[in-house]
């Protein structure tokens, strides 16, 4: 669903019809590079989700991630009914952790985290560039366009999927024309079916990296549900490899 709610926690050919320079490859280039920070970090990440006829459920949990090699580690905070239990990827392996039981058990990357919308996969620091290409018109002109988002000036453009293990296999982003902050993205299934949109609400600046710490998801396809992710107290710097491991998770839930 988020694939994009912690990118920043974590060269492109040109495609066949092409005839001009990409315009949309760079773009690609500069997100990525902006959300890949120097170093492993520590965050406190709120999701405020809510549904049809079902409330508001608010998530509160605690990521580590190692830059290295991309592994991470979740540890629940709330509701008080996932309060101790956590998740950890290290390589390809990726493990549900159940304080109740005090067992592990191996999932696969698509088990939603503390039954929100938010998945393994959304945690992962995949490249912008290696997943999607740009679309072309009839004439082999890239679907590119130069507009205003509210008051700001943007770049308007259409993506789509390069891979097959992507959630939507077509997006709209819309991007800052100055500095190129993803501010607004359209996800569509595909045949050509509206999916979700996509906020990004507030930016702050970690070494030198424009982190999202606000973003609103809004699920176009079952009216009225929404979610509101939140990143606070975000610390980069080395952390110790005890941290990816299940005794150091188990650790935790105590």
């Amino acid at each position: 669903m988020m694939k994009l709610i912690l990118l920043f926690l974590t060269a492109l050919l040109p495609a066949p019809g092409f005839c001009a320079e990409s315009r949309v490859t760079p773009v690609l280039k500069a997100i990525d590079a902006n959300y890949k920070l120097k170093n492993d970090v520590r965050a406190d990440v709120t999701l405020t989700q809510q549904r049809a006829g079902q409330g508001t459920k608010i998530m509160d949990m605690t990521y580590f991630r190692r830059d290295s090699d991309d592994a991470f580690l979740i540890a629940m905070n709330a509701p008080e009914n996932e309060k101790g239990n956590g998740y950890l990827r290290v390589g390809d392996n990726f493990w549900m952790y159940r304080k109740n039981t005090r067992t592990f058990q191996h999932v696969n990357r698509d088990e939603s985290i503390g039954g929100s919308d938010a998945h393994s996969d959304d945690f992962e620091t995949r490249k912008l560039e290696e997943l999607y290409g740009p679309v072309a018109d009839s004439s082999g002109t890239e679907k590119f366009s130069e507009e205003l988002l509210g008051k700001v000036a943007v770049n308007r453009f259409e993506l789509k999927a390069r891979v097959n293990d992507v959630d939507y296999p077509r997006q709209i982003f819309w991007t800052r024309s100055d500095n190129n902050l993803l501010l607004k993205q359209e996800s569509y299934s595909l045949s050509g079916t509206l999916m979700q949109t996509a906020y990004f609400l507030k930016f702050t600046e970690v070494e030198g990296r424009f982190v999202p710490v606000k973003q609103l998801f809004i699920d176009e396809f079952e009216k009225g549900n929404k979610t509101i992710v939140e990143i606070a107290n975000i610390v980069p710097g080395k952390l110790d490899d005890t941290v990816f491991t299940k005794a150091y998770l188990e650790n935790l839930s105590k």
